[in-house]
């Protein structure tokens, strides 16, 4: 089973439908005992990272996710929830993330050319960096959906995908048995239930 963290941010039943979809039993919680006895752990998030932090520390989530990553569970963090496995946000300041994969989250626009819409907002294609289970079922070029103002840097070795979008964005990236996904794959058709697939083969 996997567990879908209810922290209070983001869309939760539209990823809990996609994995269902692919013959997952998939349960959204709040509950510890709940999430702890799970296989498998997703935290998802929209939003701001201040706002999504807080709330992760405040409901007794930050704790649990840090153990349950140290236990080795498969994790995955998707678009804020990637951000948040981060070390640490520049987002309307610096902000504390779970330090799970290291690196920092900086805006989109320090980096694309003048003229590129903030947020970063449709279909854009995965160019792999690196070899990973997440991927298994997926091919280069393999359009997911993105919505985003802000993207993973200083990050090179724990980078699995990256994104063109006027520069290179990281797209997904692990560290050990905890991974992240900028895009979400509960939006991204067929690639995206792929994805999800993988992520309940780890």
């Amino acid at each position: 089973m996997v567990a879908i963290i209810d922290y209070g941010v983001g869309n939760l039943f539209s990823l809990r439908s996609s994995l269902r979809e692919i013959g997952a039993e998939a349960l959204v919680s709040s509950d510890e005992a709940e999430i702890a006895a799970a296989d498998r752990i997703i935290l998802p998030g929209v939003g701001a990272f201040e706002d999504a932090a807080r709330k992760l520390r405040e409901s007794g989530m930050e704790a649990l996710v840090k153990r349950e990553a140290a236990a080795g569970k498969p994790l995955l963090g998707i678009c804020l929830g990637m951000q948040l496995m981060f070390d640490r946000s520049y987002e309307y300041g610096e902000h504390e993330g779970l330090g799970l994969i290291h690196g920092s989250v900086r805006p989109i626009a320090d980096v694309i050319p003048t003229g590129y819409k903030i947020p970063h907002i449709g279909w854009n294609s995965l160019r792999f960096v690196k070899e990973s289970p997440l991927f298994k079922y997926s091919k280069e070029n393999d359009y997911v959906y993105f919505v985003h103002s802000y993207y993973a840097a200083e990050c090179d070795e724990s980078t699995l995908a990256v994104t063109e979008y006027g520069a290179d964005l990281t797209a997904s990236a692990a560290n050990g048995n905890v991974y992240g996904c900028q895009f979400h794959p509960e939006k991204s058709g067929n690639t995206g239930l792929n994805i999800l697939r993988a992520f309940m083969e780890l």
